[in-house]
């Protein structure tokens, strides 16, 4: 490498840069006139400094000028002067836009050799700086975004590489007046809005391009003007404080006295710590700008515009609100109960509401009622009715729907609350055949609203529940689906929707997918209210339950247990009870249960024992019975489905399988009969159960063509679900030993033969916790429900092909 090019140190990467070096080591005596023109931080001065250094070791006198828009007037008339006398380099390094007298003799230099503008450095070059300041290799995405947040500007990416933006400090202080103001202005969002900018600076529109030139000056700005991220991050941290929130303030009164949008200026006034009246009025209108998108952030400016001396009942509703939204329950009740002391009917109103949507979300159903009821609204009256529902008091909801408040006026919200509670009055009756079709139509009410809306419950809630009791699985999903989609209830309702998505996929069998739902809920991080808890836990223990995990089917039970404690006993939480049911059968402990299913059974018993919601729960109390071997119990739960079965394709069918069930476990399967069972279990979706059915069928029938004809219809069932192991992979089309590996075989055969999984290893020379993960992927492939059903399958699979 030449002289030159080996003195240019670490940071000068530019490829004109680079190119000029090359030229000049080439012919260090070469009379060069040379401007060199870029904002700051391009690399001007690292590129004066290697040329320097070029120079002296090449034994030249050159002259090198940095900053040269900096020089006064005298000092560019003896620069002119010298440039006229002299034949030695000369370099002249300054920003855009220099005075006149510099320009004049730039434009003399560019008649000898043309300037050198520095523009932002590409990928490669960013990549080539990092390489060099950090020693670590290309890393595309971390190279990617160091570009994207500095813009390529070299004095940002080193910055950002030796953390060193403090050093923007006092570079910020020492900056015109006017450009910081701008560069304040452009970091809260105002940068291009010139009637905001003109007045902050005190100048007319046609005087605001002089600010935004120095602005450009600085290298903060990108190529479009805007404020590049880095620089953003640096003016929020290291502007003087003082000079940054008088800016703020004054912009976001100005916007605020001609009534306009102040959500972005008050987020920047927010973050730097803002106080006072004016701040106070800010963060008020922010807060209910922000509301419907961002219910945290609306919450977090009310308890701003609180602390800054903001008083009054809007503000004090619209906190709640956001609270309720933003999942914070605690001081949505809080805010809600201090309010239903107030001595405006309007405030008390407004206070019953909130109250009352909290403590639906925390199980106590009645209470909530009450405080509908009290608020004495149209909406609120309907909730009252919905809630009343839930806890078997369907005279009361009656009455409450068939005497609607006084002018009511129409709103999408009033008549989607309506809706949703003659829905839900319709769920009790025997039919209840248009409950879906109107929950459905409640919650299309809804979705123009968005994330807004504090509801005890969304009516997608209802009629995913009402399609889950049902065998509506896909209707439920795609009502699911579309809420989340559409933020209905804010972040509050979302972690209920992912839930009963992932109640809708655990019935259908998708346990990989209801899993999915489960972890998102988990990585929320946050602790769930009584009625998501319980519907977590089940769900957790559902899961545990179907892949016969026993350890955690334990541990899933403790939680779901006590999350039925906190709960009371309604309408809506039959599905999660009914899966404790059986799990507490299997644990032992469904005493432990009594309580809550009699009050279940009592709340069913005052609505009329309802089939559509009294079905689901006798179908989980028939397999708890059957879990308990407990022939008695069974056959109750089979006289409630049977007495039920004329009510819709639903009821007769599970009637038809539990005879199935009982016919399995009492030795008389008719093989037929059990198949068909299981076929329309599968067609309603819930192709676990049918595969179960068919299964526990195969392994307990004496005839042999049955028995390989029901295996087959259970693998189908269960393949249907599409979900398979974790790592297991099956070519497609394949079925019985065919989709096992010739490892799976080996390991099958072993195992069949009885040995332990630890013998079976080592046979293999491997260990038994390897089997063991053999085992589960031979079980996802072959759709067995558990370990018996799994042995009982591979005996008959390995007997036809010895």
């Amino acid at each position: 490498m030449n002289a030159l090019l080996a003195t240019s140190g670490t940071a000068l990467v530019h490829p004109a840069a680079r190119r000029l070096l090359a030229d000049v080591s080439a012919d260090p005596g070469r009379p060069v006139r040379l401007t060199v023109v870029a904002p700051g931080g391009y690399g001007k001065t690292a590129l004066l400094d290697a040329l320097g250094a070029g120079y002296r070791a090449a034994g030249v006198e050159a002259v090198l000028v940095d900053n040269a828009d900096r020089l006064g007037e005298d000092e560019l008339d003896r620069l002119t002067a010298l440039a006229d006398r002299t034949d030695a380099p000369m370099v002249l390094a300054h920003r855009p836009r220099p005075p006149a007298a510099l320009r004049l003799l730039g434009e003399a230099f560019g008649r000898r050799t043309p300037g050198l503008r520095l523009s932002p450095l590409g990928m490669e070059e960013v990549a080539q700086l990092r390489e060099k300041l950090t020693g670590e290799t290309t890393d595309i995405a971390a190279v990617a975004e160091l570009h994207t947040r500095s813009g390529g500007v070299p004095r940002l990416v080193v910055r950002a590489l030796t953390g060193g933006l403090a050093e923007f400090r006092g570079e910020l202080a020492e900056l015109d007046d006017d450009v910081l103001r701008y560069l304040l202005a452009a970091e809260a969002g105002a940068g291009r809005n010139l009637d905001l900018l003109s007045v902050l600076l005190g100048r007319t529109p046609d005087r605001l391009p002089e600010v935004v030139d120095g602005a450009r000056a600085t290298g903060l700005l990108g190529t479009d003007d805007v404020l590049l991220p880095l620089a953003a991050d640096a003016i929020r941290a290291f502007s003087p404080p003082a000079r940054r929130l008088a800016t703020l303030q004054r912009l976001v009164d100005l916007q605020l006295g001609k009534g306009l949008p102040v959500l972005d200026l008050a987020r920047s006034l927010l973050d730097a710590g803002g106080a006072g009246a004016s701040a106070a009025a800010a963060f008020a209108a922010a807060a209910r700008e922000a509301l419907p998108a961002d219910a945290a952030l609306a919450a977090r400016f009310s308890s701003a515009a609180a602390a800054s001396g903001a008083r009054g009942t809007e503000l004090t509703a619209g906190w709640a609100r956001a609270a309720a939204l933003s999942g914070d329950l605690d001081t949505a009740l809080r805010l809600g109960d201090s309010m239903l002391g107030g001595e405006d009917p309007g405030t008390r109103a407004t206070g019953a509401e909130i109250a009352a949507t909290v403590l639906a979300h925390r199980g106590e159903l009645a209470r909530s009622a009450e405080l509908y009821h009290w608020a004495g609204r149209g909406d609120a009256d309907a909730f009252a009715a919905i809630a009343l529902v839930g806890t078997g008091d369907l005279d009361g909801a009656n009455r409450l729907l068939g005497s609607p408040a006084a002018e009511v006026v129409p709103t999408l919200f009033a008549g989607a609350a309506t809706r949703m509670a003659h829905g839900v009055a319709e769920s009790v009756s025997p039919g209840g055949a248009e409950t879906l079709s109107t929950l459905v139509g409640a919650a299309a009410m809804l979705e123009p609203a968005g994330g807004g809306l504090a509801l005890p419950d969304s009516p997608a809630a209802l009629a995913a529940l009402a399609g889950l009791h049902s065998g509506e699985l896909a209707l439920a999903e795609s009502v699911l689906t579309r809420a989340l989609t559409h933020r209905i209830g804010g972040d509050l309702l979302a972690t209920r929707h992912r839930l009963l998505l992932g109640w809708v996929a655990m019935t259908a069998g998708d346990l990989a997918t209801a899993a999915e739902h489960r972890d998102a809920v988990s990585r929320l991080g946050h602790p769930l209210e009584a009625r998501d808890e319980l519907f977590f836990a089940t769900l957790d223990l559902g899961l545990a339950r179907r892949a016969s995990d026993l350890v955690g089917l334990q541990h899933a039970w403790d939680r779901a247990y006590q999350a039925s404690m906190r709960q009371q006993a309604d309408l809506f939480t039959l599905l999660p009870l009914g899966e404790l049911a059986i799990a507490a059968a299997r644990a032992g402990a469904h005493a432990k249960l009594a309580r809550q299913l009699d009050r279940a059974h009592a709340l069913l018993a005052r609505l009329g024992d309802p089939p559509l919601w009294t079905v689901s729960l006798a179908w989980h109390e028939l397999h708890a019975a059957i879990t308990m071997e407990d022939p008695a119990a069974a056959e109750a739960q089979l006289a409630t489905l049977t007495r039920h079965a004329d009510h819709g394709r639903y009821p007769a069918t599970m009637a038809r399988a539990a005879r199935g069930w009982l016919a399995v476990l009492s030795g008389t399967v008719d093989p037929g009969e059990v198949a068909a069972a299981a076929a329309e279990l599968h067609e309603l979706g819930l192709c676990w159960d049918a595969a179960r059915l068919a299964g526990q069928a195969a392994i307990r029938t004496a005839d042999r063509k049955a028995m390989v004809h029901l295996l087959e219809a259970a693998r189908q069932f269960q393949g249907s679900t599409a979900r398979r192991e974790p790592g297991a992979s099956e070519p497609a089309g394949a079925t019985g030993l065919s989709a096992l590996s010739e490892r799976e075989l080996q390991v099958a055969r072993l195992v069949v033969d009885g040995l332990t999984y630890k013998q079976a290893g080592s046979k293999l020379f491997i260990s038994g916790k390897t089997v063991e993960h053999h085992m589960a992927r031979i079980r996802g492939k072959l759709g067995a429900g558990d370990r018996r059903e799994l042995l009982a399958i591979l005996r008959e699979l390995l007997a036809q092909h010895p």
